[in-house]
């Protein structure tokens, strides 16, 4: 079995997640989004979906963009 790097549980239907040259190994996606998911530098909630970027930083959405002084952001619907 192998043991999650986020809570160390060993499961035997563990999973592989690799990114460049980096690789991790979860027991369920929750752990892999605490691990690699970016958080927003607003709000700092996880950012699971596409986000926002501007001036060098992610948002979760617009509003929080907004919120953060960056007014050109706008939500796709």
């Amino acid at each position: 079995m192998a043991q999650c790097d986020v809570c160390g549980n060993d499961y035997d239907k563990a999973f592989e997640v690799r990114r460049g040259d980096e690789s991790y190994v979860f027991d369920s996606f929750e752990c892999a989004i605490h691990r690699l998911a970016p958080t927003c530098a607003h709000c700092g909630c996880r950012i699971i979906g596409h986000g926002v970027e501007a001036d060098g930083r992610i948002f979760c959405c617009a509003h929080c963009g907004n919120q953060a002084g960056i007014t050109q952001l706008a939500d796709r619907a």
